[in-house]
């Protein structure tokens, strides 16, 4: 199978790039399966009905998220209604809503995906190693599901990264979210599993992590802790993790995306 996960899409930029970028991309490298992460679509901050339906509408087959899903209010009740739109799997207590997800995909093949949120430098959340190991053992690999992709949303690189080594072997692709850079260590771990710290977001990347550069200039530079974030509205990159799979689930080929906005490009070719 041919999967893609895009990196957080932030505000009004982000979600242009998603809209002009994804269906070509869609049809020029065949395709199966779009994992799109959404926390931040929404004036940089949540994302809403309306938007999730514009993403579904031009091919994102499943969206992701992360600490900011409760941004928006209306997205409360929303989440319990759309089993395409997935909150953290390891929120405490009995949020609405769904972790994980299984989606069918072309050729009565399936696509599990699963989101978690790391612990370190985040909000308290349950263990995210036990979230997955749970969902996994009920959901192996070649057996209930022919792929399986875990967005795990979190800070620190070594949580990421341990998460990918723990289900080495075990699933598709480990792709971390939340930083907003995309990094350069996409690699097929030793037992199959691609994996990438972070996809990168979808967004203006003349600008700090997504956001005009006035505001976090104050913050870090003079200590003026006021003022409000608003994301950078020049060209935005689409950034995102092309995932190759064999019969199997596991991955034969990982390699970046980049379009459009500042970053050098880069596209896969079939």
């Amino acid at each position: 199978m041919r999967l893609l996960f895009l990196g957080d899409i932030v505000g009004r930029a982000g979600r242009q790039a998603v809209f002009e970028h994804v269906p070509p991309l869609r049809k020029e490298l065949a395709l199966d399966f779009i994992i799109a992460n959404c926390e931040n679509a929404a004036g940089g901050f949540g994302v809403t009905e309306e938007i999730c339906r514009d993403f579904f509408g031009v091919g994102i087959d499943v969206l992701t998220s992360g600490n900011h899903i409760w941004s928006q209010r209306e997205i409360v009740d929303y989440i319990d209604l759309e089993d395409r739109l997935l909150r953290p799997i390891n929120f405490r207590g009995k949020a609405p809503g769904r972790g994980m997800g299984l989606y069918a995909a072309p050729e009565g093949r399936h696509v599990l995906v699963i989101n978690v949120m790391g612990q370190l430098f985040m909000e308290p959340v349950d263990d995210p190693a036990a979230a997955v190991a749970d969902v996994l053992e009920a959901y192996p690999l070649g057996e209930a599901a022919d792929a399986i992709v875990i967005d795990i949303h979190a800070e620190a690189t070594s949580e990421k990264m341990s998460m990918g080594q723990m289900v080495d072997g075990q699933a598709s692709l480990v792709v971390g979210s939340h930083t907003h850079i995309p990094t350069a260590d996409g690699q097929i771990l030793f037992n199959g599993t691609a994996y990438q710290s972070d996809a990168g977001m979808c967004g203006d990347y003349d600008s700090v992590i997504g956001m005009e550069k006035s505001v976090p200039l104050m913050r870090f530079a003079q200590g003026i802790p006021t003022g409000r974030l608003t994301p950078a509205a020049g060209e935005a990159t689409l950034c995102g993790t092309f995932v190759e799979t064999s019969d199997d689930g596991l991955a034969q080929r990982i390699e970046p995306v980049r379009i459009g906005g500042r970053l050098s490009q880069y596209k896969p070719r079939l």
